[in-house]
């Protein structure tokens, strides 16, 4: 059964059908109640692209999220689904990973099937090179595009993120001020957020005359298991006296390192976490944890996106201040 199945016993035009699905108010109440009598006899349920054609809008938000499997990248996607659903549209979820192939492959795709918008989670969209942005800045003459977490200067663009600069400058200024003098730096994946965070760290120790040299910056594998072995390989040729990890995750990964080479957190290393999520505070000791306000981030770019297609004026930028959470590992 399809719109032009109900047309016909119902005895009227497939434009009288979509008038009613859509609520217009151009039906006489006789015609309407003949079409809907037709609807609910058959259990017709008009899909997306049908009401489409009718509203000028698929009420359908593209995601693209790298990987799904990360806490941080999971929960935003959830919701900011979420909003979306409160407002009565829905979300197609594309996992891209990191290979910039397979984002401009998904982000077309996305496109292929008319969503309203698209929304990139997290800065690794934001690539190093500023050619690379060009596809997304190319989506955003077809739809409005929104970032978030991750700044790209285009018309039709909207970021909302946090200012982490600041906040790795902060942290690594207060641990300093603590004792701190050999950091290290530990994260997973080359995004705009962990080029970022090393700047901020960088910045604070040479204001305090450290040196922050390339071999304190250590990619770790994913896996707790595995990024505790990586640590385990660095300390053999570098001594450090604080650990800054990109995320909770390799943060517990520290732990664990520590706990198998006999070293007291904080006293022998301190170990800071990002995120603050639930994994700060399920470790013993409790991580020290920068919290970048991801539930804000979340509501904002998820508001965005309605306001927008409301026809609202919104600002191509927002950025919001992180908040260091002290815990016991510091």
């Amino acid at each position: 059964m399809n719109i032009y199945d109900i047309s016909k016993e119902a005895g009227v035009s497939i434009a009288t059908v979509s008038r009613v699905l859509n609520g217009s108010g151009k039906v006489s109440a006789k015609t309407r109640d003949r079409v809907l009598r037709v609807i609910r006899e058959n259990n017709y349920t008009p899909n997306a692209f049908a009401r489409g054609l009718g509203l000028g809008t698929m009420r359908t938000v593209g995601i693209l999220c790298s990987d799904v499997s990360d806490l941080y990248l999971s929960e935003a996607v959830y919701h900011i689904e979420r909003t979306l659903r409160a407002y009565e549209y829905d979300s197609l979820l594309c996992c891209t990973g990191f290979e910039l192939s397979a984002k401009k492959k998904y982000l077309k795709l996305l496109l292929s099937k008319n969503v309203d918008a698209v929304i990139f989670i997290g800065s690794q969209y934001v690539e190093e090179d500023p050619a690379d942005n060009d596809y997304i800045k190319e989506a955003a003459e077809t739809v409005p595009v929104f970032i978030m977490n991750g700044y790209i200067d285009a018309k039709n663009v909207y970021c909302a993120l946090c200012d982490e600069y600041k906040a790795t400058f902060d942290l690594t200024e207060k641990l300093i001020g603590s004792g701190v003098r050999e950091p290290v730096f530990l994260y997973r994946v080359n995004s705009e957020s962990t080029r970022v965070k090393i700047r901020g760290i960088k910045d604070a120790c040479a204001k305090a005359g450290i040196n922050f040299g390339e071999e304190r910056v250590t990619v770790c594998p994913k896996g707790v298991y595995p990024c505790a072995e990586a640590l385990e390989e660095l300390s053999e040729t570098l001594s450090f006296d604080c650990a800054l990890c990109a995320d909770d995750l390799i943060a517990v990964s520290v732990l664990k390192y520590a706990a198998a080479k006999g070293l007291r957190v904080p006293r022998d290393v301190r170990v800071c976490g990002y995120n603050d999520s639930i994994l700060a505070f399920s470790t013993s000791p409790e991580l020290t944890s920068v919290d970048n306000k991801m539930f804000a981030l979340c509501r904002l770019t998820a508001d965005n996106v309605i306001n927008k297609l409301s026809g609202e004026n919104i600002s191509p930028k927002t950025v919001v201040s992180a908040d260091i959470i002290e815990r016991q590992s510091t």
